[in-house]
């Protein structure tokens, strides 16, 4: 009885550590070095969209002329600020709902839809009717997405750059769990009022093609659990606990009894 106990346990534990590495590991399909086409890479910006906070700074051969282009510069003048890193409010432009901003000595201007390099362009060609060789620069300051469900550490990503990808911010997130549908990985987008969710598979190379690979600003990636972590919180997580005292139990009684 007891030896029949002990076989079974044991047969219980391989089963249940047998798992599949494909089911784990990320890019399982490749071989060897693998090219993609540079240019897919460089196309790709991220689009300003409503809610985006944008910093812009303007330069030109005359710095005087174009100081009241800034909005640093009109807040200081104004006395309403003496700590510029503390008061984003004050020196960066929310964009609206219906995508405009109410530029600095220029009026509305609409950004929404437009790249960050579109949209310095766009601010370069009004200005140039007021400045001699004007420069301009926009960083969004907000740029962030949010990781949940099975990783290490969920929450918000912030971004510095002007783009981020799903690994990365997994990586940031510290990595999925080992509960973690690496097939299922949902991406919730809102692309111009549209929400949408999509799955992507981690563990197939290919992934670096897929048009959720760079992630948009306010994406949110959502790690599903597998069975075992769904199983675990019917059943409680006692209940591996369990299995090991009883093996234990049985280890001991078949060695006392020889």
């Amino acid at each position: 009885m007891i030896k029949k106990a002990i076989v079974f346990l044991t047969i219980l534990l391989v089963f249940s550590s047998c798992v599949s590495n494909k089911k784990i590991i990320y890019f399982n399909n490749t071989s060897g070095t693998e090219n993609r086409n540079e240019d897919d890479t460089l196309k790709y910006a991220n689009v300003l969209q409503p809610d985006d906070k944008v910093m812009v700074m303007v330069t030109a051969d005359e710095p005087s002329l174009a100081a009241p282009f800034n909005l640093v510069y009109l807040n200081i003048q104004s006395n309403q600020m003496t700590n510029v890193n503390n008061n984003d409010a004050l020196t960066s432009y929310l964009i609206d709902q219906d995508g405009y901003v109410d530029f600095a000595g220029i009026g509305k201007i609409k950004l929404s839809g437009l790249t960050r390099i579109e949209a310095e362009a766009s601010i370069k060609k009004l200005l140039e009717k007021q400045l001699t060789n004007p420069v301009v620069n926009l960083r969004v300051i907000n740029f962030k997405v949010s990781v949940i469900g099975e990783v290490a550490a969920p929450g918000s990503v912030k971004v510095d750059g002007d783009r981020i990808t799903i690994l990365e911010a997994l990586s940031m997130a510290g990595d999925m769990t080992i509960y973690g549908k690496r097939k299922e990985v949902v991406v919730i987008r809102e692309d111009n009022g549209v929400k949408s969710i999509n799955t992507v598979d981690i563990t197939d190379s290919t992934i670096i093609d897929s048009p959720f690979y760079y992630l948009n600003h306010n994406d949110v990636v959502y790690v599903k659990p597998n069975k075992t972590r769904v199983n675990s919180s019917v059943i409680g997580p006692n209940l591996t606990v369990a299995i090991s005292a009883v093996s234990l139990l049985v280890t001991i009684i078949a060695l006392s009894t020889r």
